[in-house]
């Protein structure tokens, strides 16, 4: 690769990793209080109580 391609190609690099960056941040700053608090507490975790949970239905050979 030519230098200036080079170059080029190391700088578009940089932004795009900045980029991601500040995607993630703002990402993380929308979603906080909501989605990302629900899962880490545990609320898409099994539950113990499955009693009021239907059975899976079994095929029969």
């Amino acid at each position: 690769m030519a230098e200036p391609a080079k170059k080029v190609a190391e700088q578009t690099e940089d932004r795009l990793e900045s980029l991601a960056e500040t995607v993630r941040k703002k990402f993380d700053k929308v979603t906080e209080g909501t989605y990302r608090d629900r899962v880490v507490g545990g609320r898409f975790a099994e539950r113990g109580d499955d009693k009021n949970r239907p059975e899976p239905e079994r095929k029969q050979d």
